[in-house]
């Protein structure tokens, strides 16, 4: 055999398996290692993909959720306002049931007050007729113990109602 370029045939032999050696290990790792590898790597870069875009919606919802709370924020004052004008109402309007009630209660005190007074007046001018008949009776005894004649009677009768008074009387 010739020498190529002047190497040894041995050694050109070895540099050829060497090199066919080399290029099926490589060929062996890139299968076992480097496409795992890269594999990998990719997930990992679709991974950091997924979660900058998850960041990205999140920032964007709690972005979306900040703009929706200061606009309750706004509306609170609102509603609050709208809270106390209620209560405000309900205490004027309970106010005012109770000033009717009040009005309600002293109406019938003044009443009751009103009927007992003249109960008590009805009482003492009954008193006061049982005290002319007391009286008459007194009278008529005297008159009968005395024999006054019916004109000096009727004279001392009409005198006594005078006196008392006629509307007493027929009252």
């Amino acid at each position: 055999m010739e020498q190529l370029f002047g190497l040894n045939p041995q050694l050109l032999h070895d540099t050829v398996l060497a090199v066919l050696a080399i290029l099926f290990l490589f060929t062996l790792m890139s299968y076992l290692l480097f496409n795992p590898a890269k594999k990998m790597l990719k997930d990992r870069q679709e991974r950091i993909k997924n979660d900058i875009d998850t960041a990205k919606k999140d920032r964007e919802e709690a972005s979306a959720v900040r703009k929706e709370y200061e606009q309750k924020l706004k509306g609170i004052d609102k509603e609050a306002e709208e809270i106390l004008s209620e209560a405000r109402q309900k205490a004027l309007k309970n106010e005012a049931r109770i000033v009717d009630e009040a009005k309600e209660e002293a109406a019938r005190i003044i009443k009751r007050a009103n009927e007992e007074a003249l109960l008590e007046k009805k009482r003492v001018m009954d008193e006061a007729k049982q005290e002319m008949i007391t009286i008459a009776s007194m009278m008529a005894g005297k008159v009968v113990a005395a024999s006054i004649d019916t004109t000096i009677q009727n004279k001392l009768v009409e005198e006594t109602l005078k006196e008392i008074g006629e509307s007493t009387w027929q009252s």
